[in-house]
């Protein structure tokens, strides 16, 4: 009896010793948020106060970590083949998470298996900006001229397969227009060429153009938002100049590897939330000149799933390949 009661005792000091390790609390240790773009970008900034709100809630570091390369997609395989264990997030846009796989001829990771959706963070439209001495005022004077005009009006996007060109071609689609694609590396040059007069117009996220438009620099045509922006707000919609179904927008978003555990998931999903509802998070998403966007896994889920079921007939109509 002696025996089976140091027997059971050992056993019992061994389990007292395994189960709190193995039952501790996500996180328990160093969380890295991959960012798949250079620092300094939106991304990273965005990025970077992710980080410090979370690390704030959850007691422990949140280190964003910078992966550019291929349009995001260095960052993103690296994310799709980490542990799926929580320490390993990736904080991006549009493209590595959903667009890329119309894009490109071949990925090493498929976003829509090797990514789990967290949150769907904010959305940050997209700008129709023309020169000053361009022979148009607004959206609905731009298409009639290009319609009279086919192939004529040089429309400048930081680069091709961006967003800027999906939208130019969306509305290209919409409107039964031809403009001739000029595609850049970046949003710079574009700016740089339409404020010199070199392309026409330019299809560019909107929070740079603020100043230029304020500066007389440029002159704002549209926005491809559902609603009007508090920074430009006396700038119509694609929609207002009479396209009801359209919006271009460009995302935000948190990502994992499949298979993340579900508990680690939606604790992120709730502070995100719970962030993104706050008069800082709205405050600092406006500076941004952002819409808040929210919601469960699910609705990040569903909403990849409308995006690449719109982008894809326009990627092969207008046959972008990277």
């Amino acid at each position: 009896m002696r025996a089976m009661t140091r027997a059971m005792l050992g056993v019992a000091a061994l389990a007292a010793l395994t189960l709190p390790a193995a039952a501790q609390e996500w996180p328990a240790k160093q969380v890295n948020l991959i960012v798949p773009f250079s620092a300094g970008g939106t991304t990273d900034l965005f990025g970077r106060l992710l980080a410090q709100h979370m690390q704030k809630n959850f007691g422990q570091p949140f280190i964003v970590e910078n992966r550019a390369g291929a349009g995001g997609n260095l960052g993103a395989a690296a994310v799709a083949k980490a542990a799926p264990d929580g320490y390993t997030l990736m904080f991006a846009t549009t493209g590595p998470i959903a667009t890329s796989k119309l894009l490109y001829k071949s990925l090493p990771y498929d976003p829509e298996k090797d990514l789990a959706p967290v949150v769907l963070m904010a959305k940050a439209p997209l700008i129709v900006a023309a020169h000053p001495a361009f022979p148009v005022k607004d959206l609905k004077e731009l298409i009639a001229y290009a319609k009279a005009n086919p192939g004529k009006v040089n429309a400048g996007t930081p680069g091709n397969g961006s967003l800027g060109q999906l939208a130019s071609e969306l509305l290209q689609q919409h409107t039964g227009t031809k403009m001739t694609h000029v595609p850049y590396r970046g949003s710079a040059p574009v700016m740089t060429d339409l404020i010199g007069g070199q392309i026409n117009v330019a299809f560019d996220f909107m929070p740079t153009y603020i100043p230029l438009v304020s500066d007389g620099k440029v002159r704002p045509l549209a926005i491809t938002s559902s609603a009007r922006m508090p920074g430009l707000p006396d700038v119509m919609t694609v929609q207002e100049a009479g396209f009801p179904s359209f919006e271009a927008t460009g995302w935000f978003a948190i990502v994992a590897p499949a298979g993340t555990p579900a508990d680690a998931i939606a604790k992120i999903n709730a502070i995100a939330n719970a962030w993104l509802n706050s008069p800082k998070g709205k405050a600092q998403l406006e500076l941004f000149a952002m819409q808040t966007a929210g919601g469960t896994p699910d609705d990040l889920k569903a909403y990849i799933k409308l995006e690449l079921e719109k982008w894809a007939p326009i990627i092969k109509a207008a046959k972008i390949e990277m």
